[in-house]
């Protein structure tokens, strides 16, 4: 009696890989390939991502915004913009890890873990010691042994107008009262009605300093500051602000516009 020869192992591993009603089986999925730039494209959705879920980064953000309008005004050189921007760069560097840090303990376990708050507390003071490293980096730049004349010197030199200033001051304005907003807020800004600090009133304080330097006359520079007065009382009356943040507004934009226009030639 002949006895029926083995399959080869081939055959017999793809009948088996065969479902008995006759339907192949589904091959699996091919992988496709990744675009070039998508890797770019993921890292920008990360920044995204933590500049909308950490108030902190804002925060970061808004600073960064407003320390390169001051070395735009203050007229740094190219080595010093490279050393403040360097700077910058380590403090969002290290915020971005602490934010993917805590991401991923948070992953692992939600409850309280001895290991947890060392990684957590770990991180929070790397962000820490590259914020004080650019704080002192900014000092020296800024306010070191009479860097305000030199700047003002070199400003000078420089002659820049006085509608640069303005404009200068009013972009000032809108990042310092956005920052202190943020601050205040939670994140959840509207920052054109309420907040800490009056930015009409920083405005028209502002506008009536660059009044009073252009004009040079004691009549106009006194409607300039009524003017500026009625805009504060304004908002106070429509209930936006109270007189305490009006105030702060108010003593931002006359600090500011003394600043600006003790720098500027003219």
């Amino acid at each position: 009696m002949r006895t029926p020869e083995a399959e080869p192992p081939e055959r017999a591993r793809d009948a088996s890989s065969v479902p008995r009603n006759g339907e192949a089986e589904p091959r699996p999925p091919i992988p496709q390939r990744r675009h070039p730039l998508d890797g770019f494209r993921y890292a920008v959705e990360g920044i995204v991502a933590v500049v909308r879920t950490q108030r902190h980064m804002r925060f970061h953000f808004f600073s960064v915004a407003l320390v390169l309008l001051m070395g735009l005004l203050f007229r740094l050189d190219k080595r010093e913009m490279l050393v403040l921007l360097f700077t910058i760069s380590l403090v969002l560097i290290a915020e971005m890890f602490n934010s993917a840090i805590e991401a991923t303990v948070d992953l692992v376990t939600k409850e309280y873990h001895p290991k947890a708050k060392f990684a957590k507390d770990i991180a929070a003071g790397a962000v820490l010691v590259a914020t004080l490293n650019a704080v002192v980096v900014a000092w020296v730049l800024f306010m070191g042994d009479l860097r305000l004349e030199q700047i003002r010197l070199r400003m000078e030199r420089a002659e820049p107008t006085l509608a640069v200033a303005v404009t200068i001051g009013v972009i000032l304005i809108f990042v310092i009262v956005s920052l202190v907003k943020v601050l205040a807020t939670q994140g959840k800004v509207r920052l054109f009605r309420g907040g800490a600090v009056s930015g009409h009133a920083a405005l028209g304080f502002f506008f009536a300093m660059a009044i009073i330097v252009v004009s040079g006359d004691l009549l106009a520079s006194v409607l300039a500051l009524l003017l500026a007065a009625l805009i504060a009382q304004s908002r106070v009356d429509a209930d936006i602000h109270s007189w305490r943040e009006v105030v702060l507004g108010s003593l931002l934009g006359v600090g500011l516009g003394a600043l600006i226009f003790w720098l500027t030639p003219r």
